[in-house]
Formats: C-alpha cells, structure tokens, sequence
C-alpha cells in the first residue's frame, strides 16, 4: 500500500536559471522565470508575475517571449492540478511558438505539451513531445532542463522498456552534474536511484549495498542543499525512498536507520505543509509496526492517517481505503470482529468513492486528449492557411511588377492571379473539410473505444467472485463457527477475506506480473479444496526461462480454473482423486505467455450433458473471451482453446500478450 515510492511524489519538472545558457533572458523570460519560482512558497504572487510578463510581452508584440511565459503559466497550473487552464495554456504556448519559428519557444511549448500529455496519461505523446523538447535545449545547452526532462523521459518508459529507463536516467545524471545545480541533481539523482531499485536482482547482497550506499548519499545531498532546492517535497521523496528500500533491508540492524528517515520525512512534511510526504510516512511507518506484531501502534498511526486525511479539502479516497483496509487486517489478527465489520464498511464505501472517481478522471483524461488533438489540428490548419497567404501576397507583389513594367500583359496576369487563388482557395477548402471530418471519426472512436473498456470492466467486478462460490465458502464457515471449531473458522476466514482484497485491488489494474497472479491463483485453489474436502490435489509450475516479473493482464486465468474445478473434478466420484495442474511457458518469439490448465475431470462430452440440470451459470469465461478478443487487434494469436483429453479430462490453452 504504502511501499512503492520509486517514482517521485512530486516530481514535477521545474524551471529555473541556467548558468550555462546559450542564449541570454529576455526581461519577460526573466520576470516569468523569476515568479515561477515562487510557486511553493507563495502561489498569488507567482501567477500575478508571469501574467505581468506575459501583458509585457504582448505589448512588445514579442510571440518567442509569449510562447515561453505561456509554457511557464501552464507549468504553474499543473501544480495546481488546473487541468482546465494548464491544457490551455500549454495549447496557446504550442500555437504561439509555431508562429514564432523560434527554437527556444518551440523548446518551451514542447515542454509544457509533453507534460500535458503526461498528466492526461496519453504517455506516448508524450515521450515524443518531451523528446522534441530534450533535442532542442541540449542544443541551446540549457543543461539542467535536459537532466530534468531525462528524468521524466525515464518514468515514462518504465516498466516497458528497462533498458531506456536506463539510459535516460543516466543521462539526466550527466546533465545534471554538468549544470552543478543542486535542483537538477536531486531530479536526476532520484530517477537514477528508482532504476537502480528495479533493476536490483534478489538475493544479491552487493548489489543491494551499492543501492543503499547511492540513496543515502542522495539524501545527505538533499540535506546539505536544502536551502538550494525549490522543490522541497523532494527532499521527502528521498527520505521516503530510502526508508522504502531500508523497509525490505536483508541486513539485520537497518530498523532503526528505517524510523530515523522517516522521522525526518515527517519532519520536513511537516516544515513545509507536504501532505503527500506526511501521510505515506505514516502509512509505511503503521506497516512496519504491524510487521513487528506491535498492533496498538500501528492502529494508532492508521488512524492519525485517517483523521489527518479528514482535516484536508480534497479526500484522497484511495489512501482512505487503503488505511481502512489495514485496519481490518489489524483486526483480524486481534480477532476482533465487531471492529473489523466496522472497518470493512467503512473501507468498502471509500473503495467504492475511489472506483466512481477514477472512472471520472478517465472520462475527463479521454475528453481533455481529444481536445488537445483537435486544437493541434487546428493549429496545423492555421499555418498552412497561413502559408497560403504569404505565397499569395509573393503572387500579388509579382503581378504589380509586371503590371508596372507593362500594361500590355495586364489582362493575361490578372487572370492567371484569380485562377491561381481560386485552385488555392479550393485546395485550403477541400483540406479544412478532410481535417473536420478526421477530428468526427476521432471523436466518435475515442468514445466508441472508451465506452466499450468501460463496459467490459464493469462486467468483470460483477464476475470477479462467483456468487456459487462465495455462497459455499461463507456456508462452510457457518458450519466451522456451529460446531466451535474456532480457530479452522478464523483461517478460513482470513483466506477468504485475503483473496476478495487480491480480487478487487487487481480488477483496477491494467497490469499484475506472473508472481501475483500465481499468489492469487493458489488463494482460490486452496479455498475450494477446502470447500470439497480435499478431494483433489493442484500443482502450478512454470518453465525455467519464465519470468516471474512479466506483466499480464489480471483475472484471466481464475475463470478457467474454476471451471476446471466446478464442471471437471466436482462431479467425480468420491472413490476417484482429481487433480489440477497449471503450467506456464513463454513463447519469446512471438512474444507470447502460453499458460496450460489440466484436470483429470469427467471432461467436456460429459459436462455439458450435466449443464441442463446444472445451477451454476459463470460468465467469467465469455468476458475473458471478449477481453482476448480486444487484443487480438495488436496480438492476433491472443485467445484460448478447450479440448478433451484421451485419457479423461480437459485441457485449457491460453495465449497471453506479453509485451
């Protein structure tokens, strides 16, 4: 919950004066700059400045220095989460810039573009927005903007390409160090520590001291330049960092380096009003208490992360669930049930809240996209009206010559001019109207294509848990509970409530890796031998080149699993044993998880003989059917098939999207 803090809290890339830059201010760049960096500490005045030195700009009729204080207001609002007024500002800085033909303007709109991008989740735009902005400031020289951009640039490859992860990482160090600026270092410096914690391989001691010793460092760098550093929510990132990595320590000892960073992370959240700093010191602090058995403490800080969440305007309901979820894990440990009925509907509500609010931001991300792509069409149908225009007036000025020079050729150049503008004009005509008919069929594919997501996954949360199952799980729990076989109860309980938690976290996720969709596999399986009495035994192995790390998509094997068990190994006969057998192999050329489900059951010839008198409808099957089917659009092979087997039972064979 609170334990992945790779990626900065507030890693927001920030403008400020480059000692090593080619080209020299202007006194609006300047102001603008000046006022953006006043936006921590006082927010009016930050904005009432580069407002100034835009109103300067334009009376200068200066669009190089428009562009840039647009770049820098729309900078502005993103920290304010505005994402009304950073979208437009960030689009009228882009249009200003490509009228402008400046480097240095384009270098600033690109910027702001990208990170609209980045904001709005459209992560491919952005990487080439960003890219286009890191080429033309590494150009002009303005190297602590290229170590800050490089940073970004490497969050926004992860986790799909490691080795570009790297490699930006590494240059935005270089950059860093090249500008000698204690901002850019710290940037630079926490993008490289992230990749240097996912790229750690398990078990490998010195690699783990090497990682340790290099965020410790970027910790005492903080330390010393504290006053040098704008962003102060950083230097909290870089304690949270470090006591996320001390957290996991193979080292004996670190527990108490582990409290001393996050005190200080407290401490600083605290000096400068950090609310995302302070509450995952918290979290991570309840998680550590809760590890050691101390489970007084850690309800306490649980509970001070929930009324501190309460004091602020804006709920993060998300945090507010996850809190009620580890009191609830508090309490099941304390058997104490009444207070984890209490935490549960308190934690299903705000789980709930958090579920609306993410569809929201999704619906308005896909609304904010699409409007961005219609104003840079806009733009582009602009500049070449614009271009029309200036070839027009050339045309122009070059019939007044020949007319100066001879009335003979008069009426013959007067009309080759209007024919010449009126095949221009019908050119402009008949390309504005291929522009508005692309921006219809983007706009109706957006909604076609986000309607259909959100179809599909709110089929899937209704399916996630066959009602079948949970029916006969909360019954044999009953049962447990008549006959006071107390402690079989409470276990069966605490797996019970395990998986649906597995469940519902991973349902909101694009992606899991193998590891967790094996862990919540094994959580199922061992339910339902419970629920059968043990009547039939389950193995899952995988090949030796399988990495446990892969990314799938969640929820696509547990539906064929428990067909597996409900139409296959259910109906055999008690003299007979079933068993179940998951396998996993990686198809590297095509790119391919190929995962292999087989029972020993009374087969498919047999089970749908059963299905007329059968009550157990499941339609898990059918929506991952349709969810393959979604992929197959960049994966044509994505998809499952089901035969018998010749010596009784079935076999599942599904191929998964990898990459």
């Amino acid at each position: 919950m609170f334990s992945h803090c790779t990626v900065p809290l507030l890693c927001y890339l920030l403008f400020v004066t480059s000692p090593l830059t080619a080209q020299q201010k202007s006194f609006p760049e300047k102001i603008a700059s000046e006022g953006y960096a006043l936006r921590f500490a006082d927010t009016a005045r930050s904005i009432r400045m580069q407002r100034d030195a835009l109103e300067k700009a334009k009376a200068d009729a200066n669009m190089e220095d428009e562009a840039i204080c647009y770049a820098y207001i729309a900078l502005t609002y993103r920290r304010l989460l505005d994402l009304d007024r950073f979208s437009a500002n960030a689009n009228a800085a882009y249009s200003l810039a490509e009228k402008a033909h400046s480097q240095r303007a384009k270098a600033y709109a690109s910027l702001s573009m990208g990170l609209l991008k980045s904001y709005i989740e459209d992560n491919q735009s952005a990487i080439i927005y960003l890219l286009k902005a890191y080429d033309l400031f590494s150009q002009s020289k303005d190297y602590d903007l290229c170590a800050k951009i490089a940073a970004d640039i490497s969050y926004l490859f992860f986790p799909a390409s490691p080795l570009k992860v790297r490699k930006y990482a590494s240059e935005s160090l270089a950059y860093a160090n090249k500008a000698g600026d204690a901002e850019s270092i710290l940037h630079a410096r926490l993008a490289m520590g992230s990749c240097m914690k996912d790229e750690l391989p398990k078990n490998d001691f010195q690699k783990w001291q090497e990682v340790s010793a290099f965020l410790r460092e970027t910790v005492a760098r903080a330390e010393r330049d504290e006053a040098r550093i704008i962003s102060k929510s950083n230097i909290g990132v870089a304690y949270i960092n470090l006591a996320d990595f001390l957290m996991a320590s193979p080292v004996p000892g670190d527990e108490n380096s582990f409290l001393l960073y996050l005190d200080k992370a407290n401490s600083i959240a605290r000096r400068y009003g950090l609310k995302n700093i302070f509450r995952n010191s918290i979290g991570l602090k309840g998680q550590y208490y809760m590890r050691k058995g101390d489970f007084h403490t850690a309800g306490l800080l649980f509970k001070e992360g929930i009324d501190y969440q309460r004091t602020v305007p804006y709920k993060d309901y998300y945090l507010m669930a996850s809190f009620y979820n580890s009191l609830k894990e508090l309490a099941l440990r304390q058997q104490d049930y009444k207070a984890y009925y209490g935490y549960d509907t308190a934690y299903m509500r705000y789980n709930q809240l958090r579920t609306d609010e993410y569809t929201m931001k999704m619906l308005q991300y896909a609304d904010a996209r699409f409007e961005s792509e219609k104003k840079l069409t806009i733009i582009h149908q602009l500049e070449q009206a614009y271009k029309l225009q200036q070839k027009n007036k050339l045309l122009g000025y070059g019939i007044a010559a020949i007319l100066f020079i001879g009335l003979i050729f008069m009426y013959r150049s007067y009309y080759f001019r209007q024919r010449c503008y009126q095949n221009r004009e019908d050119f402009l005509q008949q390309e504005q109207l291929n522009s508005e008919l692309k921006l219809e069929l983007m706009e109706k594919e957006t909604m076609v294509n986000l309607t259909q997501r959100l179809s599909l996954e709110k089929r899937l949360l209704g399916s996630q848990m066959d009602p079948h199952f949970i029916f006969n799980a909360l019954g044999n729990i009953q049962s447990m509970i008549l006959q006071k076989e107390t402690g079989p109860a409470v276990s069966y309980l605490g797996k019970f409530a395990r998986l649906t938690r597995e469940v519902l976290e991973n349902s909101r996720r694009e992606s899991i890796s193998l590891e967790e969709e094996i862990f919540t596999l094994t959580h199922y399986i061992e339910l339902q031998q419970l629920r059968l009495n043990n009547s039939f035994r389950y193995k899952i192995d995988c090949d030796g080149d399988v990495n446990s790390n892969t990314r799938i998509p969640p929820l696509l094997i547990q539906p064929f699993v428990e067909n597996a068990i409900e139409h296959g190994l259910k109906p055999l006969p008690y003299t007979t044993t079933g068993s179940l057998i998951i396998h996993f192999k990686e198809d590297t050329e095509q790119q391919y998880l190929i995962c292999t489900v087989t029972d020993n059951g009374i087969g498919l010839t047999a089970s749908k003989l059963r299905k007329t008198n059968d009550t157990h409808r499941s339609m898990s099957t059918t929506i991952t059917g349709e969810r393959l089917t979604l992929m197959q659009k960049g994966y044509p092979d994505a998809g499952f098939e089901i035969y018998d087997r010749s010596e009784g039972g079935c076999i599942v064979k599904l191929r998964i999207p990898i990459n």
